[in-house]
């Protein structure tokens, strides 16, 4: 059995939904709760998808320099790629895709942003919203809403590819689709439809008649 869903605009999460940066992201968290004495774990579990600043306000002590920490771990991150891989089959879906269709909406500054997908050769969409660019994150529904905005494009039209807690209610949030990727996720993530990478999933574009191009969604139950 298969399950189809027609869309006009594709918005995708970057780390753990397009680029796998587990590695990475698991030794930045540990540097923060190592500085602070804190548990990696808790971090880990409540921190992804979300933008760096807003994880260090929840976790970190009374007073915490949040920019001066979140440089810190920026550049730390920012210098370190070894581990860094797209997630398999993203490469070659997303290049498939209309270019004027698809939109990075993802947690991470811009500069990291533009260097991971680049370093994983995943084609970086004409529109990116990043953490700079919204007043609120994820999971609030602000990020996916200003790239459907930017898009020009119905959010009941849209398709959000995501792997994260906090990036899924984003989604569902501004009224948009939700595929999870990975196995990741929480309860939240148990009705959607889901694939474990993009061998799973295949994408027809009809561009026929007038207007922005129908992306016909299939995929493999």
């Amino acid at each position: 059995m298969t399950t189809t869903i027609e869309c006009r605009a594709i918005l995708f999460d970057m780390d753990g939904t397009l680029v796998d940066s587990t590695v990475v992201v698991e030794a930045v968290w540990r540097r923060f709760a190592d500085r602070f004495g804190l548990d990696l774990a808790e971090i880990l579990r409540s921190s992804h998808g979300r933008r760096m600043e807003d994880s260090i306000v929840r976790f970190g002590p009374a007073g915490v320099d949040v920019a001066a920490v979140a440089e810190d771990l920026g550049q730390f991150e920012y210098s370190t790629t070894e581990g860094v891989v797209a997630v398999p089959g993203a490469i070659d879906f997303v290049a498939a895709l209309p270019p004027e269709s698809i939109a990075l909406v993802t947690s991470a500054g811009r500069a990291l942003a533009t260097m991971r997908m680049a370093s994983v050769s995943v084609p970086l969409p004409g529109v990116v919203v990043t953490a700079e660019d919204v007043e609120r994150g994820k999971p609030f529904p602000d990020p996916y809403l200003a790239a459907a905005a930017r898009l020009g494009v119905d959010p009941a039209d849209v398709v959000v590819f995501e792997d994260a807690d906090a990036g899924i209610q984003s989604g569902l949030a501004a009224g948009m689709r939700v595929i999870v990727v990975g196995g990741a996720a929480g309860a939240i993530a148990d009705d959607l439809p889901r694939i474990g990478d993009y061998s799973a999933i295949g994408a027809r574009v009809d561009s026929a008649g007038a207007g922005r191009a129908r992306i016909v969604l299939t995929i493999a139950d």
